[in-house]
């Protein structure tokens, strides 16, 4: 899993389940010091509080992973579904207490699942929630000549168009600059010859860093309409050839695919 695919309301959704964990280790019922807590009761344990932490495990990995369903059956939907049942059991717990005074784990128990369910509801809706939980990493400045770049798989700097300036995010499309020696580009507003890979394809496509603006789906180049990875901001990714307006783009764990969307990405 990415880190840099989670967003800020996935951090509240981990946030509240740890927060439920330590709670079902509290006394549920104030009834004195030996007061049960949820382990006391492997019911009330595994079916409320560790069916809240499952639901919230769902929710991350749905976010997260490319494939969301299994058997048919959207994981963040079914997670979404158990922290709402388990917010509904503690509330109605609090209000049937009767003569016993309700105990730590209980109400902090209720805290945590109300924050889980408005988290897991709230984020796909609210601008805040679905900003990144992690920043993208600053592009790496310029070497002094002659020092060596450091190395590792997505560096944008091990392989530049002839030109470019290491270091430096361009958008995709952008002209690098001249070649030193080079002949001087078309004067007096004459219209530059039209690049070949608009057609398709292009014989001098030079392969370069980039990463995206948002997280976007990376498809099989056999033309499968499923996914078969998610491209995450904050990560660079190889570009290796033009397929028509896409690109062919390459995941550190060696998967090829094709990008349709390449509007506002940074190339590297």
């Amino acid at each position: 899993m990415n880190i840099r695919s989670l967003t800020r309301g996935d951090g509240v959704v981990i946030g509240a389940a740890v927060l439920l964990f330590i709670a079902s280790f509290l006394k549920t019922y104030d009834v004195g010091d030996e007061g049960p807590n949820a382990w006391d009761s492997l019911n009330s344990a595994l079916a409320i509080y560790m069916v809240g932490v499952l639901g919230a495990v769902l929710i991350v990995l749905s976010r997260s992973q490319p494939q969301r369903r299994v058997a048919g059956i959207d994981l963040g939907q079914f997670g979404v579904a158990a922290t709402v049942f388990v917010a509904w059991f503690f509330f109605w717990t609090l209000i049937d207490l009767d003569q016993i005074d309700a105990g730590a784990g209980l109400i902090l128990g209720l805290i945590a699942a109300l924050a889980l369910t408005g988290a897991a509801i709230a984020t796909p809706l609210v601008p805040a929630l679905k900003a990144p939980l992690v920043g993208a990493p600053r592009p790496a400045s310029p070497q002094p000549y002659g020092a060596q770049p450091q190395g590792g798989y997505g560096y944008p700097g091990g392989q530049q168009p002839y030109g470019a300036q290491p270091g430096q995010p361009q958008p995709y499309g952008a002209q690098p600059g001249q070649p030193q020696g080079g002949q001087p580009g078309p004067q007096g507003g004459a219209p530059a010859p039209a690049d070949a890979s608009q057609g398709g394809g292009s014989s001098d496509f030079s392969p370069f860093w980039f990463a995206v603006p948002v997280a976007r789906p990376l498809y099989g180049e056999d033309g499968s309409p499923a996914p078969i990875a998610e491209l995450a901001p904050g990560t660079w990714y190889l570009a290796v050839e033009q397929r028509g307006p896409g690109l062919i783009a390459q995941t550190q764990d060696g998967r090829r695919g094709v990008l349709q969307d390449t509007s506002g990405i940074q190339r590297g």
